[in-house]
């Protein structure tokens, strides 16, 4: 268990690798990953437990944005939740509502080349039930086309295909301007630049180490 309280936000467009980063953030500091896109994934299966007010998970995703913005952000600041974020907030709207309730420690900003991200996104190839993510040229399958643990076939999604990635970057750049502001301005945010996850990682892990101590080292990692 960490140490002290700290909650951090973990900022990049799609296939930055911010899912990679917070997973050793956890790992070695010993704090919680909340990934809005595994919550989703939970929700809609029925497993996620419930909401706000008791509604079932599932619920709230069928009743909208605002609602899973509510539900998320009670997830954020329940009292066990010590850790660090990818997915959310997403929009400054979002970004606003979770400074009323919730004052985060830091911020990270993963600034990726568009056009390595293209390249990234269009080779990635996702196992639908579990949201694990493989990538052609640098993290392949076991066995071309079929998911590691489970052996069920990988799909590509439709927002990976590479006539919707520009779209979908473009989309992205527009919505977390103004997020990306308010943090900046806030004085908490935290900006890594680099094409290579594992080139930006010991910034990240020393960034950390100044606020939290580490129960892993860079090298355990």
């Amino acid at each position: 268990m960490a140490s002290k309280l700290l909650r951090a936000v973990v900022l990049g467009p799609p296939g930055s690798g911010k899912g990679t980063v917070c997973e050793r953030i956890a790992r070695s500091f010993g704090l919680q990953h909340l990934s809005s896109g595994q919550f989703l994934r939970e929700s809609l299966r029925g497993g996620g437990g419930e909401c706000p007010r008791g509604r079932p998970l599932r619920g709230c995703v069928a009743g909208g944005f605002a609602s899973i913005t509510a539900a998320f952000l009670a997830l954020m600041t329940a009292p066990f939740c010590c850790g660090a974020c990818t997915g959310f907030p997403r929009t400054l709207g979002q970004a606003e509502a979770l400074d009323r309730i919730c004052e985060l420690d830091l911020v990270i900003s993963l600034n990726i080349p568009f056009e390595t991200l293209k390249d990234r996104l269009s080779a990635r190839w996702v196992h639908p039930a579990s949201g694990r993510v493989y990538n052609m040229d640098f993290n392949p399958p076991h066995v071309q086309g079929v998911d590691d643990l489970t052996g069920e076939p990988l799909v590509q999604r439709e927002d990976d295909k590479p006539e919707a990635v520009a779209a979908r970057l473009r989309k992205y750049k527009d919505a977390a301007k103004p997020v990306i502001e308010l943090y900046k301005s806030r004085g908490i945010l935290h900006s890594f630049s680099g094409t290579e996850t594992n080139k930006i990682w010991p910034y990240v892990y020393t960034l950390l180490s100044s606020k939290i101590p580490p129960i892993l080292s860079d090298e355990e990692n």
